[in-house]
């Protein structure tokens, strides 16, 4: 009989664990009741999630009722129409000698919101991924506390992105919703997705395009087009396709399938091939967003989707209006689709909200007045088309950036003022939130910071320092949305709670939180306003012996500002155009202290292309220490290579040269930092403090004796780079987009040079001795392990770098058998290491995946950098040619796992509906199948745990489903035995901590 097949009541167990550990969690008084109504399905939830907490923080399972009960302490669940209706309150009272915590919201949604914050107290934190459930627990489920809270926006939550396997391209319906259940926890009540309707990732289904007479009463579609996801069959920039069984170093366990891919597409991938194939993959989408989507309004979340803006229209769909004698151009044409496109959402599965994206084209090129009138009335005909459509839903706008160049908030002036506008920050998150939010007002406004960029996909990256520097910019712009945007969901653990934390309460790090700003003129400052930075090395540039500064430049930049002494000076802009190669493609003005100094400069025009091209201007007076440079768009970006300004002041003669895009050369200094945000507000550093925000959670996730230490190290490793130089973050970064998201960067650079970046994993390291608990040692785990797997990433990188050099050194070797013999005895030796150096990096990363993005970022691997990017077999035909033989069998990776036994459930969903089951999907990573598999289940705190046999599906995927009975919640772990009479078991607490689910009635059922 297995040991814990016995009556084991939760008090007793958690009692004895305790006590061992020398605690007790009982507080002496009464152990006290939930008073809670079920007078609507969100105070339900609310008095069942008191519950749940409590005993996962105290091992006390107090009961819940409909009134007060005569003694004992309480906690008592409601609605109080005082408040706002987002706001909430948690105040605890003595009645009678007895204690009485008020959990009071002003609506039954912020009473949710008040339940989470009260297990906050009790130091559980939320991510995306699940919950954080400190390893001590606390004494007393009934706290002292007094607090009032209102979130600081409207609406706050998340963008997760589809287009690669990170993100929830893979997600399935379980998926959706374990993330959903997560956003009121975190205060959040906001989901927005992006359709790609064709190119090179779509089109994706998410959004169907057609016209209303091919949309029935239930949403079904009579005519569809092929569409698609990520798979391992290809479907992703960059991805190329591979079948999971040739993935390295036993990484196949993870999948059941060679072509993986999410189940909506499952059998059509990489992308449905008969017209019957069109409309399952479309039928399924729509099934799954609809359970998913009823799932999260039901909890008070606002959803959001939509695609690009003026309509892509998907080239099967265009045939068929064409065939029909339809002009896909005609304006009513267009119309007309997007009222079948809204009709068919309504019916599906209705939204809150839809948004059009600006061209993605708008950040990286200008856009003339006719590209901007276009999307203007694109946007004007989806808003007749859903005024047609009965107005089901909202509607905003969204993209990469708020507004066409050179007018970022025109569209607050062209748009009623029903419709909300909204964009992601500029270079992938590193420029600050638009400062054009701040000439936008009577509307909505939402800012979308990036919780990840997706050039750096595959590796950790830390922006809590960016997330509050976001938010503050967003509260001081008016806005009244926060949301982030990210693929991943573990990765981005701080990210996300930093963001949830800084959309309700500011006041511990922005001290302009609650002041009315004033709107100052220009500021004194030093450095650059927008831009990014391009460089050409190695290029000739004619007319100057200065080429190291003609040949970077900063490009798409709207001004620069230099400290400089008052005086007069003569002020030299250095010009080269390095990209275009005829007239008219890049034209712009610029002024010097508010004067026009050129206009319609085209530099080609005047000079070509690799030429450099100076502009001197004298006597520009400076006064009040600043020299302000504006750029004026006219046609695409505004660039400069070098600024030189001379002259004289009181106390002397003055010179300074900036090396715009570039580094330190002669009396050049290196380019000038950002100066922030450009709106009417002061410029301010691009991170604020966060070492606050890292003791919080580093106590929480790794225990108290180590947080501290962990919590100055996190913080030294948070943030830093600006648009053009990500190479400037604090944590190292040796991964950028590579034809595709995540590549690894070739570094020639010898690793012993590279290595001491690098030391802080070691440090890290060390203080494991400090960490205590199997919860805490899981999550301290996780973060060294990728840490040490980032390290791994550089370090391949060197590797990779050091054989490029060496295959260089032989390509320029004229004698043909020294070019054999440097090949067989230094490139191959290399290329091996290089194999058995992806076989470590691959391990690294499964002994961290723990998520369908953990999963992605497998594929992304294995797929991207291994197969399209060739990072181990870019030279591999030059060597068997040079030696004269194939390539030994060691120069391909191992398929086989050599790690350690793992145990993981990708998806951990913590509600579920009254009347539904709880599917798991279970992974056991092992060199061997399992001798046993089993899962352990019991309602919550009661009675014996009773078992079941996992359903082995294929390789190393197992499968369960559980059926609660109605209002009871569960707990459960999974047990694994080896044969080599290893026990492992999941969650890493278990048996004394595990899994747990309540049941409501979800989306009002």
């Amino acid at each position: 009989m297995h040991p814990l097949a016995v009556p084991m009541m939760a008090l007793a167990l958690l009692t004895a664990a305790c006590t061992a550990a020398g605690e007790d969690p009982r507080p002496a008084d009464s152990p006290g009741a939930i008073v809670c109504s079920d007078a609507s399905p969100l105070l339900t939830l609310a008095g069942r999630e008191v519950h749940r907490y409590a005993y996962l923080r105290t091992g006390r399972l107090l009961p819940i009722v409909a009134e007060l009960p005569e003694e004992g302490d309480a906690i008592s669940i409601g609605v109080d129409p005082a408040l706002d209706e987002q706001a909430l309150r948690l105040r605890t009272s003595r009645r009678e000698g007895r204690r009485v915590l008020a959990i009071e919201g002003g609506s039954d949604l912020a009473a949710l919101w008040g339940a989470y914050r009260y297990a906050e107290h009790l130091g559980v934190r939320f991510a995306l991924h699940g919950d954080v459930l400190p390893d001590a627990l606390v004494a007393d489920p009934v706290p002292e506390l007094d607090e009032t809270r209102r979130p600081l926006f409207e609406l706050r939550g998340i963008q997760p992105f589809h287009d690669f396997p990170e993100g929830p391209d893979w997600w399935n319906v379980d998926d959706y919703m374990a993330v959903l259940s997560q956003l009121p926890k975190l205060g959040m009540n906001f989901l927005g997705l992006h359709c790609y309707p064709e190119g090179g990732v779509g089109p994706e289904p998410t959004v169907w395009i057609g016209a209303p007479e091919d949309v029935g009463e239930g949403g079904e579609v009579a005519f569809a087009y092929p569409s698609r996801y990520a798979s391992t069959g290809g479907g992703a920039w960059g991805y190329a396709a591979t079948r999971t069984s040739d993935f390295a170093a036993g990484a196949a366990l993870l999948f059941e399938e060679d072509d993986h891919g999410p189940e909506v597409t499952r059998g059509h991938t990489p992308l449905p091939q008969t017209p019957e194939g069109c409309l399952e993959v479309f039928h399924r989408t729509g099934e799954m967003l609809r359970e998913a989507f009823a799932f999260g309004r039901g909890l008070g979340i606002s959803i959001c989707m939509g695609t690009e803006t003026p309509l892509t229209i998907p080239k099967a769909v265009r045939e068929r209006l064409e065939a029909a004698g339809a002009d896909p151009a005609d304006p009513d044409t267009v119309r007309r689709l997007y009222r079948g496109m809204f009709e068919r959402i309504d019916r599906t599965h209705p939204i809150d909200w839809y948004w059009l994206w600006t061209p993605e084209g708008w950040t990286w090129q200008g856009a003339d007045e006719e590209q901007v009138e276009a999307t203007v009335r694109d946007v004007r005909l989806a808003l007749e088309a859903l005024e047609e459509a009965g107005s089901p839903f909202g509607f905003a706008t969204c993209g990469w950036v708020l507004g066409p160049p050179g007018d970022r908030a025109r569209f607050d002036r062209e748009l009623p003022a029903s419709v909300a506008l909204s964009c992601i920050n500029r270079s992938v998150g590193f420029s600050p939130v638009e400062p054009g939010f701040s000439q936008v007002s009577g509307r909505g406004q939402w800012a979308i910071p990036w919780l990840e960029d997706d050039p750096a996909m595959i590796i950790p990256q830390l922006w809590v320092g960016r997330m509050r520097r976001d938010a503050a910019d967003a509260l001081a712009y008016g806005c009244t949305g926060l949301m982030g945007i990210h693929w991943r969901t573990r990765a981005v653990e701080p990210m996300v709670a930093s963001l949830a934390a800084a959309a309700w309460d500011q006041s511990g790090w922005n001290a302009d939180q609650g002041r009315e700003l004033e709107l100052p003129g220009r500021r004194t400052a030093d450095g650059h306003a927008g831009g990014t930075v391009a460089g050409f090395p190695g290029r000739a540039i004619a007319d100057t012996e200065a080429d190291p500064v003609y040949r970077t430049c900063r490009y798409d930049l709207d001004a620069y500002r230099l400290k400089l002494p008052d005086g007069g000076y003569s002020v030299t802009l250095c010009f080269c155009e390095p990209h275009y190669r005829e007239a008219g493609k890049r034209v712009f003005g610029v002024e010097i202290q508010g004067q026009r100094v050129l206009e319609g400069l085209d530099v080609f025009a005047r000079a070509g292309g690799d030429r450099a091209l100076d502009f001197t201007f004298e006597d520009v007076e400076v006064s009040g220490g600043e020299l302000v440079i504006d750029f004026v768009r006219e046609v695409e970006f505004p660039f400069v290579a070098g600024i030189s300004v001379e002259g004289r002041t009181a106390e002397g003669s003055f010179q300074r040269r900036i090396n715009c895009g570039g580094g330190r050369w002669a009396e050049w200094e290196e380019d000038l930092p950002a100066l922030g945000t450009l709106g009417p507000f002061p410029h301010r550093p691009r991170d604020l403090s966060c070492v606050d925000f890292y003791a919080d959670w580093a106590r929480a996730c790794f225990g108290e004796e180590a947080a501290a230490d962990l919590a100055r190290l996190f913080a030294r490793l948070d943030g830093g780079g600006e648009p053009g130089r990500p190479e400037l973050t604090r944590l190292p970064r040796p991964s950028n987009w590579i034809s595709g998201p995540g590549g690894i960067v070739v570094d020639r650079t010898p690793w012993e040079e590279v290595a001491p970046r690098y030391a802080f994993v070691e440090e890290m390291a060390a203080l494991r001795p400090k960490i205590n608990g199997a919860g805490s040692l899981e999550r301290f785990d996780w973060w060294l392990g990728s840490f040490r797997y980032l390290r791994a990433v550089a370090e391949i990188g060197c590797l990779r770098g050091r054989l490029d050099l060496l295959v260089e050194r032989i390509e320029a070797e004229p004698d043909e058998v020294t070019r054999g013999r440097l090949a067989r005895e230094e490139a191959l030796p290399i290329r091996r290491d290089l194999t058995r150096s992806w076989e470590r990096l691959m391990g690294l990363q499964l002994a961290v995946v723990s998520t369908p993005g953990g999963m992605g970022t497998i594929a992304n691997l294995e797929q991207h950098v291994r197969g399209h990017t060739r990072l181990l077999s870019a030279h591999d035909e030059k060597l068997e040619a040079w030696s004269g033989e194939p390539l030994p069998a060691h120069a391909q990776p191992s398929t086989g796992y050599a790690g350690p036994t793992r145990i993981l459930v990708p998806t951990r969903r913590s509600q579920v509906g009254e009347g539904e089951s709880l599917r798991l999907k279970v992974i056991v990573l092992s060199s061997h199948p399992p001798e046993r598999a089993e899962l352990w289940w019991r309602p919550l705190g009661r009675g014996e745990f009773q078992s079941m046999a996992l359903e082995h599906r294929a390789r190393g995927v197992y499968a369960a489903t559980l059926s609660p009975a109605r209002g009871v919640a569960l707990e459960y772990f999974v047990e694994v035995e080896t044969r080599e009479v290893e026990i492992v078991r999941w969650p890493a607490t278990a048996p004394r901590s595990n899994q747990t689910a309540v049941v409501w009635r979800a989306g009002g059922s």
